[in-house]
């Protein structure tokens, strides 16, 4: 199963060159994964410098430019890999008929009270196992 955050193109994501910045294609996954994974933010602030995520690597294919549109485009996204500290994107960029960019992820649990990877919870397991 995928997840699609349907993303939208703004006039300030453009550059010189008259297409999206290749920088923005970073906000636009990292807004995806926002929205897919929202209920992994722990309500308490306390508690999410114990149980959050960082990316340890991201890889970005660029495809095709994209230009300013009134539409969105989707970010289509899907677990690939599940291991006990991280898990693994693969995330495309795209609309009905072209794609823009392909990118993997690799997210790590992270414990920032600590500085250093933690294990997923069962929980967090679950709402991950949702896209994959």
């Amino acid at each position: 199963m995928t997840y699609t955050y349907q993303c939208p193109v703004r006039w300030s994501d453009m550059d010189a060159n008259g297409h999206v910045n290749n920088a923005i294609y970073s906000r636009y996954l990292e807004e995806a994964r926002m929205n897919a994974f929202a209920d992994l933010v722990p309500d308490n602030p306390q508690d999410r410098l114990t149980s959050n995520f960082v990316v340890a690597e991201q890889t970005i294919k660029f495809t095709r430019p994209l230009v300013y549109r009134a539409e969105p485009v989707s970010v289509v996204m899907s677990v690939v890999e599940i291991r006990p500290v991280s898990f693994k994107l693969a995330c495309e960029i795209r609309d009905a008929d072209t794609v823009f960019v392909t990118a993997t992820t690799h997210m790590v649990a992270f414990d920032s009270a600590m500085g250093r990877p933690r294990r997923l919870s069962s929980d967090e397991r679950t709402s991950l196992e949702r896209y994959s």
